[in-house]
């Protein structure tokens, strides 16, 4: 994913007393919760969620999480390793308790120091984890930890991506949750794929609740569609009004957003003279575009780059991108500014372009019906062809012209415009475009064995995903990952 240049919603609140965790105490621990073996509605669990509470203030930009598990086979003593996840400079996790309960009742309270452990490394983004494993974990055990999450500086709430996700990966007996939404924008909830027997979420004195029972465990399968379309959820929208009319909504978000690119990446004489420079009037209008497209591909993309540190960081000294011709002169960008300068070269070279905000199915499955302008979550170029809608990436590093990145194929997308835009699907790539072509020169030895040479050869997106997964490697790492697909595929084969 690149990240794209977009309006956020931001809120200047007064500073507000962090108060203390909702639950001063552990809850107590029932005889049943002690002596249970299995769940009859999870047969074979190695272990599962007894009770669960997530409480969110959005207003203090905080969210309290507990959870308590009970251990009922062997593998089940994995859990004692725990790993809560967060986002470097944007969150953190803080107060974490926790303690482990013997099939017995006696108590092994964690003393020991959560260390960070580092998961995704990408630039300007660092998600982390707050490690820890419980103390002396048994079958029979009962552990149970708290922590608080927050997000953003104080005075500057991000509240637009508050969410109940009820599935965890066990099953979950008991669940509460509940939020304290940020009373400066208006808010609506959606719900999905609630379990039999739960109500919906209703509110209470400034405060939306939910109880929940016997929630299904969470199972990922290979090829699977995005987990946020399969779990069950209740997602909460933030906007500026209370409009509830999805076309009239979208309009007001088309509008906006157009007037946001149009600031980017309108009408500048140095793009103009750029543009001129890359192409030649003689050249043929998709020749123009394939030069184009190469020649934003050469800025520096930061996007796809490795986090430096903060001393690093002051020393390259890059300056802010205010719009496509800082990206033009200073050689660098974000993805998102990557494809709006790519936008503005195409119209400066005599086409008709548009910008599209596209909703990506690797994370959604997208409908205007959900007034939620934050599902439309990267961009892409619309240029007119000889009749024909040609949509294009640049800002998706290695992307190769003519291509989409996979999640943005076949997506919904709002192509702007002054009068708010029009819905349009981006098209598919025909299969023949990406490939995997394996070609050998074998030979049978006189002890049997057989040796030569194997060829793998990508194409399309095929070669731009392996290119992106490794693209922060070095050779040796990348002749590894090669032989071990190769080897992985090969021993498949031959099972």
């Amino acid at each position: 994913m690149k990240f794209a240049r977009s309006a956020v919603i931001l809120s200047t609140l007064p500073f507000l007393l962090i108060t203390k965790s909702l639950a001063a105490d552990w809850p107590p621990v029932t005889p049943d919760e002690l002596k249970m073996t299995a769940e009859p509605l999870a047969p074979g669990a190695p272990a599962i969620i007894v009770y669960r509470q997530v409480d969110r203030d959005d207003i203090q930009s905080r969210q309290y999480n507990y959870v308590r598990i009970k251990i009922l086979k062997e593998e089940g003593r994995e859990r004692a390793n725990v790993e809560l996840e967060y986002v470097k400079d944007q969150s953190n996790i803080h107060d974490i308790k926790a303690r482990t309960i013997r099939p017995d009742g006696s108590i092994v309270n964690f003393e020991g120091k959560p260390y960070d452990k580092t998961l995704v490394k990408a630039k300007g983004v660092r998600y982390l984890a707050k490690t820890f494993t419980m103390p002396d974990v048994q079958v029979g055990s009962i552990i149970e930890y708290s922590y608080v999450y927050e997000w953003g500086p104080f005075g500057c709430y991000l509240v637009f991506d508050s969410h109940w996700i009820l599935n965890e990966d066990l099953f979950t007996k008991h669940a509460k949750f509940s939020l304290r939404p940020n009373s400066c924008f208006a808010v609506r909830w959606t719900w999905r794929d609630l379990p039999p027997g739960t109500g919906t979420p209703n509110i209470e004195k400034g405060v939306i609740r939910l109880d929940a029972q016997n929630i299904p465990g969470f199972e990922t399968e290979d090829y699977m569609p995005p987990e946020n379309e399969l779990k069950a959820r209740v997602d909460f929208i933030y906007s500026n009004d209370d409009e509830k009319d999805p076309t009239k909504y979208w309009k007001k978000v088309g509008k906006s957003l157009y007037e946001s690119v149009e600031n980017f990446a309108g009408k500048r004489k140095g793009i103009e003279q750029a543009a001129s420079q890359i192409v030649s009037p003689a050249d043929p209008p998709e020749m123009k575009l394939k030069k184009l497209y190469a020649r934003a591909q050469q800025i520096r993309n930061l996007s796809y780059e490795t986090e430096k540190t903060a001393q690093e960081e002051r020393r390259e000294k890059l300056k802010q991108i205010n719009n496509v011709e800082d990206v033009w002169k200073r050689g660098y960008g974000d993805g998102g500014d990557i494809t709006w300068l790519y936008l503005a070269l195409v119209r400066a070279a005599g086409f008709e372009a548009y910008p599209v905000f596209v909703s990506r199915r690797d994370e959604y499955f997208f409908t205007p019906q959900l007034p939620d302008s934050h599902r439309l979550n990267d961009t892409v170029v619309l240029v007119k062809l000889k009749g024909k809608d040609l949509y294009l990436d640049p800002g998706t590093a290695f992307t190769p012209f003519g291509l989409l990145p996979w999640p943005e194929t076949g997506v919904p997308g709002l192509k702007l415009d002054k009068e708010g835009g029009a819905w349009v699907r981006t098209t598919m790539p025909e299969g023949s475009a990406s490939r995997v072509i394996r070609t050998a020169d074998l030979a049978l030895s006189e002890t049997g064995d057989i040796e030569g040479k194997l060829t793998i050869t990508f194409t399309g997106l095929s070669a731009s995903g392996r290119r992106l997964e490794e693209r922060n490697e070095d050779e040796a790492d990348r002749k590894t990952f090669l032989e071990d697909e190769a080897k992985g595929h090969y021993s498949k084969k031959c099972e």
